[in-house]
């Protein structure tokens, strides 16, 4: 499966070009033209990497980036046309993983995703922690209260998506995707089930901490959020 980028940036013609190179190099790719937009892009579609330009109509990319880094590990790569050092450290400071400043070579910021998402994968946590829950991913256990809890592989792929996204509405398309790798044989609305079984395994003294968004998937909430 191909890692999707979400491109904000509000130059059209500079979006473009990112986004052309990107798909060349076998990535998907979409664009959101001001930091309101890119936003909700974030959200609505999880995204591997994100390309955020710090200066967006609407909603600066600082702003974008703080905000996101609250709400998820997604790595994020700055562009700037602002050369001073403290604008850098600044992007840095609100969570960004690298920084390039324009105007650059396209294959240079392809180059620098391939190397985030490389160094992401290889630090993908082994052990989450929300609230309660602690779940780890090279023993495939998850405790509450340091009470273990026992899952289902595909409970367990869910809940370890949720938690690397708390907050996050997710779709049971991305759901499918990220959790399963899109190698889910029943319908949509069987990973339903799947949820409402490990919505079972994981209430815990009145507080459920996946929620229902109605017509539009569900949410991860832990009780320290």
């Amino acid at each position: 499966m191909s890692h999707h980028i979400l491109i904000i940036e509000d130059d059209r013609r500079i979006a473009t070009w990112i986004k052309v190179y990107f798909e060349r190099a076998g990535f998907s790719a979409q664009i959101a033209y001001d930091g309101q937009a890119g936003l909700a892009a974030a959200r609505n579609t999880a995204p591997d990497l994100i390309i955020l330009d710090l200066m967006l109509p609407r909603l600066g990319g600082i702003e974008v980036c703080k905000t996101l880094r609250r709400e998820s590990d997604i790595p994020i790569i700055m562009l700037t046309a602002k050369e001073a050092h403290s604008d850098r450290i600044m992007g840095l400071d609100s969570g960004a993983d690298d920084y390039i400043v324009k105007p650059f070579n396209p294959d240079e910021v392809v180059a620098r995703a391939k190397a985030v998402l490389r160094r992401v994968n290889s630090e993908v946590q082994q052990e989450l922690t929300r609230g309660p829950i602690s779940l780890n991913t090279s023993t495939s256990s998850v405790t509450i209260n340091e009470r273990s809890v026992a899952l289902s592989q595909t409970q367990f792929a869910l809940l370890a998506t949720f938690m690397r996204h708390p907050n996050q509405v997710l779709s049971r398309d991305q759901l499918i995707a990220m959790a399963l790798d899109n190698e889910f044989d029943g319908f949509d609305r069987a990973i339903d089930n799947h949820i409402l079984r490990l919505r079972k395994q994981l209430a815990n003294e009145g507080h459920q901490p996946i929620q229902t968004v109605y017509g539009a998937g569900y949410r991860f909430v832990a009780e320290d959020e």
